[in-house]
């Protein structure tokens, strides 16, 4: 077997390669190269599953990033055991052919109680008095804190929220997709795995905060070249041939699209008053958007409805295309996680999660990066709350506050979806904003589908 480390390159489409990338602009001369054609919806959770079964939503059961679970009528996102794919993933297969095979998963999704022999994924600790400490998992468990006491604590903050690629107190922009490539790095060092799945997400944030054509974007480009190279030239010492992919590209939006305000104005969902704020009752609403960047699964619990919803979908702006029973038969998405109907956004648009209609009223995790509270993605965490005086002055009083002990509310979030630039999920116009690969070894073709992936990583390993 051959040894492979997959360098997958956030939001890297073939719009981005060139002057700032030298690199990688190397490596698309040199390399075979290929377009792949975005999975359904282009979101990381999807895109990944696609990749590590060769499956489609339909057979692995990851629809997006989270879903309406219809027996607790809750909304989840971001949850981490592998047992949540469904079917037999590459390490499985590959195991099987050859005992000595073995896997390291590096941040990829999905990363707990997986067959992979060596896996760390982002998962703060919890205390019961309510505290919140950043942290990784790990498996096995000691690899935890030795890769701590290689590369020092993880730089959670700079990982996902507003100091995530900008500089701040907590570390460069860059600092989360460093520390994952040292964490690579050790990893090959110490147990040299056959097939390494290293997840370099720093171009994610700024495509979103800024949009992918604002000049500020060129820096990020050459911190991230820069990180692949060290990365190329370090496993090529090391006789590991390296894979460069892409998850989804990210194209410049303009419009936030509100369904659940739309809904909420048809009287669809019901509120519940907590503390003077007010929470969607998705359970006992007749329907509710679960949005996930340009995607929303629509959960319709009302039949008598689902026409008219669709209707309601259609005539509104910002809305591309909306999904039926046959629609996710053929697209791959006819799966018990999907919504009733599925609703694709413009490209220039994309889908909050917002169902208040008075800021005042806003549920509080809604001034948080709070990804797990949140009934959908909010991009929008990405951002310090520019109508906060001083905002910076207050993170550091609640800091201390929670040094002291006290409970505090990090609210400094802003409730302005018109401040993202940049989305994903619908499958872009152009092939320039597809995701690519990047492989010494031919390709079986120039454009792939999201679910050739698996047997490109496959043949990679088996020669």
């Amino acid at each position: 077997m051959n040894r492979i480390a997959v360098l997958n390159v956030v939001g890297l489409s073939d719009r981005h390669i060139g002057p700032h990338t030298p690199r990688l602009s190397a490596l698309r001369q040199r390399w075979h190269h290929a377009s792949i054609d975005p999975a359904i919806p282009a979101v990381t959770c999807t895109a990944q599953s696609d990749y590590l079964t060769g499956r489609r939503p339909s057979e692995h059961g990851i629809v997006a990033n989270g879903w309406y679970d219809r027996s607790l009528s809750e909304v989840h996102f971001w949850k981490q055991s592998n047992h949540l794919v469904q079917g037999p993933k590459i390490w499985d297969e590959l195991k099987a052919r050859d005992p000595r095979f073995t896997c390291a998963k590096m941040f990829w999704w999905y990363n707990m109680y997986s067959g992979a022999d060596w896996s760390v994924t982002p998962r703060p600790m919890y205390p019961a008095d309510g505290r919140k400490f950043f942290d990784v998992y790990s498996w096995p468990y000691d690899l935890r804190p030795a890769l701590k006491q290689a590369l020092g604590d993880f730089p959670f903050p700079t990982f996902w929220g507003p100091a995530a690629g900008v500089q701040s107190p907590q570390g460069a922009p860059d600092a989360a997709t460093r520390w994952i490539a040292g964490s690579a790095q050790w990893i090959e060092q110490k147990h040299s795995p056959t097939l390494n799945l290293v997840y370099l997400p720093h171009l994610d944030y700024n495509l979103q905060r800024l949009g992918p054509q604002h000049p500020a974007v060129a820096d990020d480009l050459r911190r991230i070249d820069a990180i692949v190279g060290d990365l190329l030239d370090f496993f090529a010492g090391r006789g590991v041939r390296p894979i460069v992919l892409s998850e989804y590209g990210i194209t410049p939006v303009s419009r936030p699209v509100h369904l659940n305000r739309i809904f909420r104005e048809r009287g669809w969902i019901t509120i519940k008053e907590e503390l003077g704020l007010e929470l969607p009752d998705i359970g006992n609403s007749k329907a509710f958007a679960v949005v996930d960047h340009q995607v929303a699964h629509i959960v319709v619990n009302d039949p008598s409805i689902e026409d008219k919803v669709r209707e309601v979908l259609l005539e509104t702006p910002g809305v591309a295309e909306v999904y039926g029973p046959a629609d996710k038969r053929i697209l791959g998405l006819d799966h018990s996680r999907s919504g009733d109907l599925i609703a694709v956004a413009q490209e220039d648009s994309w889908f909050t999660y917002y169902h208040w209609l008075d800021d005042a009223k806003a549920p509080d995790f809604a001034r948080c990066v709070d990804i797990h509270r949140k009934p959908g993605y909010d991009p929008v965490e990405l951002f310090l709350d520019p109508t906060i005086p001083a905002v910076k002055l207050k993170i550091l009083w609640r800091l201390l506050q929670k040094k002291l002990g006290f409970r505090m509310l990090m609210n400094v979030i802003p409730l302005d979806a018109n401040l993202v630039k940049g989305s994903h999920g619908a499958r872009p116009s152009s092939p320039l904003d597809w995701p690519l690969i990047l492989s010494e070894q031919r390709l079986p073709a120039d454009t792939l589908r999201s679910t050739d992936v698996y047997g490109v990583l496959k043949s990679a390993v088996l020669g």
